[in-house]
């Protein structure tokens, strides 16, 4: 059996994964500043599942 592809949480976990990463090199981010990529980019993720799950009930 084959299931679906969840574009929301394949991109919100890179996301994570990615600011984990960042946070783990120095120099240290500003938390503000990774704050609002967090915002924006769960945003995106889930623009992109609603584009995504739109298309596909077609």
């Amino acid at each position: 059996m084959r299931h679906r592809t969840d574009v929301f949480s394949l991109l919100a976990g890179l996301l994570f994964v990615g600011i984990g990463i960042r946070y783990l090199t120095p120099p240290q981010p500003d938390t503000l500043i990774m704050g609002m990529i967090l915002v924006f980019g769960l945003g995106f993720a889930g623009f992109v599942g609603i584009i995504a799950k739109a298309l596909r009930r077609r």
